[in-house]
């Protein structure tokens, strides 16, 4: 809202462009004195007395407070769903166009809100195209903009700063974010079911990366109890994807793919491509645990096609790391190798979580071709960027594939020490450093 002499002026300027008198515009409920002081800049109106005159005048309210025609603030987010549709089934450049454009507009109308949206679609596409940095940048500003909101508001930029960090390797931090966050909206009496929703999906990952299965499945209970309380059905969706992999990660993989299946029924609905594409690489993963490597391979090419497709360049690279893992299991290595190579000269791009799983797969590659020194070297590489991310599952899975691989060259006291480093990163499963987990919200506790 304007300060009292920019909304004075203005109420002063229509009455006089709708040859009205004070006390024509004033009664019945107000009198012409007020109108006087009100014009003059001497008070501040209530929202009462401003919808009041609006009706009088014949504008709006919204226009009356801030000058803006309340047609340009629905246009401005009329267009702003139409970006987030085409961020859903085209191309994320360009919805990026679209959103930057609907930034400068939001900004020169002084639509915080509508800000705040542009730059959450602003990273959103930012993700899409692997640009971590940027998308880190968006979510802060978006977060500072709503910052006198209520939290529940800034769930979805505190989850969009959260995976960036994911992406970039980053585990440990995309954890504290989280958690922060579900403490804070838990303890402050502003437990909205679809902010947690959103946010325990969102933390199911980084914990199964980081070993803390129990954690994730705890995450998985609490956002599948709030499921029926939430509205939208995106949400319900992406949860659905994440909760499968609590369910893999317990051995439950006929519950995982089902999982799967129902957020596919609904990604097909809404004709959500970027997410539907996630549902087949998750379906391909299933299945490549489960020993159905054909199937793995055509759902996982699917999904590398989809997001090519949409030039989600960073989602597509890290398909192909699990691609890789099924093209080497059916035998076929220099497939495997050859996307494996073109991942890694994406550079950081991708996260060290994915570029460790990439140089681990060249490893056993390596193994399998006979050149014990290229393996060596890549375990090693695989070994500081999974110590830098903290995915402590796949380090105990590494030191034992190093430790195994020199044993058998005779370097036994090296092979100890990768042994050792392994348990290390095991000794205590399901569990991290992280201090409590985040307790459930208080109305699943009765």
């Amino acid at each position: 809202m304007d300060e009292p002499a920019e909304i004075g002026r203005r109420v002063q300027r229509l009455r006089a462009h709708r040859g009205l008198t004070q006390r024509q515009l004033a009664e019945p409920s107000y009198t012409p004195a007020y109108i006087s002081t009100l014009e003059a800049g001497k008070v501040r109106p209530s929202e009462t007395a401003l919808r009041f005159l609006a009706d009088r005048l014949g504008t709006s309210f919204e226009e009356l407070c801030t000058g803006r025609p309340a047609h340009l603030a629905t246009e401005l987010r009329l267009a702003l769903t139409d970006a987030q549709r085409e961020l859903a089934t085209g191309s994320a450049e360009q919805a990026a166009v679209a959103y930057r454009r609907l930034l400068t507009d939001a900004e020169h109308l002084e639509l915080p809100a509508e800000q705040a949206e542009a730059l959450l679609g602003l990273g959103e596409c930012a993700l899409e195209t692997g640009q971590l940095d940027n998308a880190r940048r968006h979510f802060e500003a978006a977060e500072r903009l709503l910052g006198d909101e209520p939290l529940p508001r800034r769930a979805r930029a505190v989850r969009g700063r959260a995976v960036a960090h994911l992406l970039a390797g980053e585990l440990r931090y995309a954890c504290y974010l989280l958690e922060a966050t579900i403490d804070e909206l838990n303890g402050s009496g502003l437990a909205d079911p679809e902010a947690l929703v959103l946010l325990y999906a969102a933390i199911i990952g980084p914990y199964i990366d980081m070993g803390a299965h129990a954690r994730a499945a705890h995450a998985a209970g609490l956002a599948l109890a709030l499921a029926p309380q939430v509205d939208d059905p995106a949400l319900v969706a992406g949860m659905h994807r994440q909760v499968a992999r609590t369910f893999l990660a317990e051995g439950r993989t006929a519950d995982a793919d089902a999982s799967l299946a129902k957020a596919q029924t609904i990604y097909r609905q809404l004709r959500l491509r970027t997410d539907l594409a996630h549902c087949h690489w998750m379906r391909g993963y299933v299945q490549a645990q489960d020993g159905e490597l054909g199937l793995a391979e055509q759902e996982l090419r699917t999904a590398r096609d989809m997001l090519t497709a949409k030039r989600a360049v960073l989602f597509a690279a890290q398909v192909e790391v699990e691609l890789a893992d099924v093209l080497r299991r059916l035998g076929r290595l220099d497939e495997a190798a050859e996307l494996l190579t073109a991942l890694l000269e994406l550079g950081d791009q991708h996260g060290a979580v994915h570029a460790g799983g990439a140089h681990r797969l060249l490893g056993l590659i390596s193994e399998e071709r006979g050149d014990a020194d290229a393996a060596e070297e890549h375990y090693v590489l695989a070994l500081g960027l999974l110590e830098r991310s903290g995915a402590s599952g796949d380090l105990a899975d590494l030191c034992r594939l190093l430790g195994d691989l020199l044993r058998r060259g005779g370097r036994t006291e090296a092979a100890l020490d990768a042994y050792r480093t392994g348990l290390g990163h095991r000794a205590a499963p399901g569990t991290t450093t992280l201090g409590p987990a985040p307790a459930a919200p208080s109305f699943l506790q009765r």
